[in-house]
């Protein structure tokens, strides 16, 4: 891991040569993660009170999340401390306070096991993930997307990062068979990154409760605003539209 300075994005967390984060465009990532499951799930079920976050070590889901008032739990797993305090010490902007934040249970463990172990149940699950490589590949597994359901309350959603289909197809038919045999309700949602390579971002949903991929956005306006947050890149608009699919991702969804 490699943390470093540029001109045009500020600073840059780069993992075995692949960026995974900057500090200027972080912004759509992490709010696209992080607000599209939890109003969805909001706006149909009550509030979305108790979040886990799988990986994530930046901070930058973790702030967005605790920008919901409404959440009162979050509980982030991660296997590496040092990835927190390194991106403590070189990107503190990112986290904007958030490790500190009294309603924030970070647990230094590995994921996987803590999805398969764990008593406790969620509203909403994110995996913030590094590309099914190497260590980050157990978290493209069928069996862990089965634990995460089983950690899941009636009605939650997962969410997970699942590359850039324009240069990694495979992992995006591979993810909606694995998800398909776990989830009644699958597919991907959309965000554009400028610092990765290749266009769209494809960011995998899976829930057993289909009206959630369908919330009207008047509904979805109603719960933004009650929110009171504001946001760079998500909007109700970019929410109903992220879930509108081009062909070519469609033809990769082969069940």
């Amino acid at each position: 891991m490699v943390i470093f300075d540029t001109p045009s994005f500020v600073t840059v967390l780069a993992l075995d040569g692949i960026i995974q984060v900057t500090t200027r465009d972080e912004f759509v990532y992490h709010e696209m993660m992080t607000h599209v499951p939890i109003l969805a799930r909001g706006c149909v079920a009550g509030d979305a009170t108790d979040v886990l976050i799988i990986g994530g070590g930046d901070g930058g889901i973790l702030r967005e999340v605790l920008r919901h008032k409404t959440v009162e739990r979050v509980t982030m797993v991660e296997i590496d401390r040092s990835v927190v305090d390194l991106c403590l010490e070189h990107m503190p902007r990112i986290s904007a306070g958030a490790f500190d934040d009294p309603r924030t249970d970070l647990i230094i463990a590995d994921g996987v096991r803590f999805v398969a172990e764990t008593d406790k149940r969620f509203d909403v699950v994110i995996v913030d993930s590094t590309d099914p490589v190497g260590p980050g590949e157990v978290l493209f597994t069928e069996s862990f997307y089965a634990d995460c359901r089983r950690c899941m309350k009636p009605g939650g959603v997962m969410v997970t990062q699942n590359g850039v289909p324009f240069f990694q197809g495979g992992e995006v038919t591979q993810t909606f068979q694995r998800m398909g045999r776990v989830f009644q309700d699958n597919g991907f949602y959309t965000a554009v990154i400028p610092t990765y390579i290749g266009g769209f971002m494809t960011l995998g949903w899976g829930t057993d409760d289909a009206t959630l991929r369908d919330v009207p956005v008047d509904a979805l306006n109603d719960r933004f605003a009650k929110s009171g947050i504001t946001t760079r890149y998500y909007n109700p608009e970019m929410h109903k539209a992220a879930f509108a699919l081009p062909q070519f991702i469609k033809d990769l969804m082969i069940k």
